[in-house]
């Protein structure tokens, strides 16, 4: 892989590993403990002035809906657009590519880095939506220069995903479209879940996140989305027992010999014919059965509403027969 590759994968894996506040290269997750979200019910409208808690335990007040906002991370810009939101948007980081209309939105740059803070303030924002990559040294900086901050912790589950949404919602003045939100992504992971009643096969997967050694790629192990997904979705993560992100071996693939491989790093340019041409991966059963998958890392790196089209894409890889 070219380097710049490279360098967004670890930024797409460093949002990853952000919600289990573990480093990633030189882009450390912030150290701040997020309590897992219970299941939440329906959240009536919201009065203002609005007095909430962050992710950090810091207690926020509104005295209107936020209608200036700057995202630092793309799960929070993919968030707002799918709560209707998008229009309330003023900034967004650069990485913040979904939906297409995020486009049209002032990029405020890098946010793995020191922020641009000059330029953040001409926007004028009422609300800066900041997520678990967001170091605290970032929030304490811009609250410094008189702006709102939210921190918005990253979800270790679905439950914690609708948390999220309903949040959000409170803060633009969005409660019902976050209502109708959480209610759709519900229905979508019952009719999944229906679907798969009764399966009685678990095909064994490897989710390739990083092969920048083709010889020992990195992949997800437990305590990952990635690994909560493809259980949910069916199938056994065949590296869950070697740690959160382990690098895995030729050697070692060859022994636990998956069923399908799942190219999450396909958007730097890795194929299934890439794959087969590596040196001892062509008598991988995935490989000879034809069963090395392009996936869009994006749905499930980003902790945000496309979690659940991620839950959706890998169901149907595992199972089609579940979902003609």
């Amino acid at each position: 892989m070219k380097p710049k590759n490279l360098l967004s994968t670890l930024l797409l894996l460093s949002l990853l590993l952000a919600a289990c506040g573990a480093p990633v290269a030189e882009l450390p997750a912030p150290e701040v403990d997020v309590a897992e979200a219970p299941a939440t019910p329906e959240v009536a409208e919201n009065t203002f002035p609005l007095t909430v808690s962050d992710g950090m335990g810091r207690e926020i007040t509104l005295e209107s809906p936020a209608q200036q906002i700057v995202s630092l991370a793309p799960s929070n810009t993919e968030l707002l657009f799918a709560l209707g939101a998008g229009s309330q948007l003023v900034g967004r980081d650069m990485y913040s590519d979904h939906p297409a209309e995020a486009a049209n939105v002032a990029d405020i740059g890098d946010t793995y880095g020191s922020l641009n803070t000059e330029f953040i303030t001409s926007l004028e924002p009422d609300l800066v939506l900041a997520a678990g990559t967001t170091p605290p040294e970032q929030v304490t900086a811009l609250e410094a220069l008189g702006i709102t901050v939210y921190w918005l912790g990253d979800p270790s589950d679905f439950e914690g995903l609708y948390q999220n949404i309903y949040t959000v919602g409170q803060l633009t003045g969005r409660d019902q479209e976050a209502n109708d939100l959480a209610a759709d992504l519900q229905d979508r992971i019952a009719a999944v879940d229906d679907a798969l009643t009764g399966k009685t096969e678990t095909p064994t997967v490897f989710y390739e996140l990083d092969a920048s050694d083709p010889a020992a790629p990195w992949s997800a192990g437990e305590g990952t989305f990635i690994d909560m997904i493809i259980t949910r979705a069916g199938g056994e993560n065949i590296v869950a027992d070697l740690g959160m992100y382990p690098q895995v071996s030729i050697e070692e693939l060859l022994v636990r010999n998956p069923d399908l491989i799942v190219l999450g790093d396909s958007n730097f340019g890795v194929t299934p014919e890439s794959v087969a041409a590596r040196a001892g991966w062509g008598t991988l059963a995935a490989v000879q059965n034809g069963e090395v998958h392009p996936f869009d890392d994006n749905l499930i790196s980003r902790p945000g509403p496309r979690l659940v089209e991620a839950l959706e894409q890998l169901a149907r890889l595992l199972h089609p027969d579940r979902f003609n």
